[in-house]
């Protein structure tokens, strides 16, 4: 993980809402969708959750409003603020702290029933000690018994179809007009990738034109799986978006 991923998530925090149609009501399905799966696992609320790539709380916010004793950290210090002033403004209570999750050992205090890395977080763990670093850190906040749970992007299926271009889209909001899309560079392996966030706005006559690049690695899912078994986690399981209403599929694996 590079000071690039950083930039990418402090130059999106202010726009990351723009990604969606509505992003309160994101919040509030993203949240259902959790709460379920938690609820499926025996972990449910007021289990003390740690949400280690929070970015600007959308699945926190959501778990904290459904009575989780949540505790939001991420590499972005924008996207922190962020999440504190979106609490505020949802009326939830959730508390914060800036964390690498490779050092949540060093940086987060005490235990967790459930630590939670959603939204494609960990494929930006480049290196397989990146990725066995953070798979410890975050085994080592469990409590025994503690469930560790990932969302990752179906790369078994990418990397043979290699997209160029995805999520084009036109959405007309009380925000106004916007236009998202994304551009995928592909490394010549096939083993990483870039990606070209934009989002078109109207304005003055035009339009406005931001771009965020970020880097992700086409992880499979056995490696993730080696990876949490190499940190001494047990039971991993996967379960696809028609099993939790969550968008991207979930892998679990338990502290024993």
């Amino acid at each position: 993980m590079s000071g690039a991923v950083l930039d990418f998530y402090e130059g999106l925090a202010e726009e990351y809402h723009l990604l969606f149609a509505n992003w309160p009501q994101t919040v509030e399905r993203q949240g259902a969708a959790l709460d379920a799966l938690l609820r499926r696992c025996e972990m449910p609320p007021p289990r003390r959750v740690l949400d280690c790539a929070c970015g600007i709380g959308t699945q926190a916010l959501g778990l904290a409003g459904r009575g989780y004793v949540v505790h939001a950290t991420d590499l972005s210090p924008a996207a922190v603020a962020r999440a504190e002033r979106e609490a505020r403004v949802l009326g939830v209570t959730l508390t914060t702290g800036v964390a690498d999750m490779r050092t949540l050992d060093e940086q987060v205090a005490g235990g967790f029933h459930v630590v939670l890395a959603f939204d494609n977080a960990v494929p930006h763990l480049l290196t397989d000690e990146d990725l066995d670093a953070a798979a410890r850190a975050m085994a080592s906040r469990l409590v025994p018994g503690g469930l560790l749970a990932l969302s990752v992007r179906d790369y078994d299926t990418l990397m043979a179809q290699q997209p160029r271009f995805t999520s084009e889209r036109v959405l007309d909001t009380p925000e106004g007009r916007r236009i998202l899309f994304q551009l995928w560079d592909w490394a010549a392996d096939a083993r990483t990738y870039t990606v070209h966030q934009f989002i078109l706005r109207p304005e003055a006559g035009g339009w406005k034109t931001t771009e965020h690049t970020g880097v992700y690695r086409a992880l499979q899912r056995v490696e993730v799986e080696r990876a949490l078994t190499r940190a001494g986690l047990v039971d991993t399981r996967w379960y696809s978006p028609e099993e939790t209403g969550f968008f991207q599929p979930v892998l679990t694996a338990r502290r024993p």
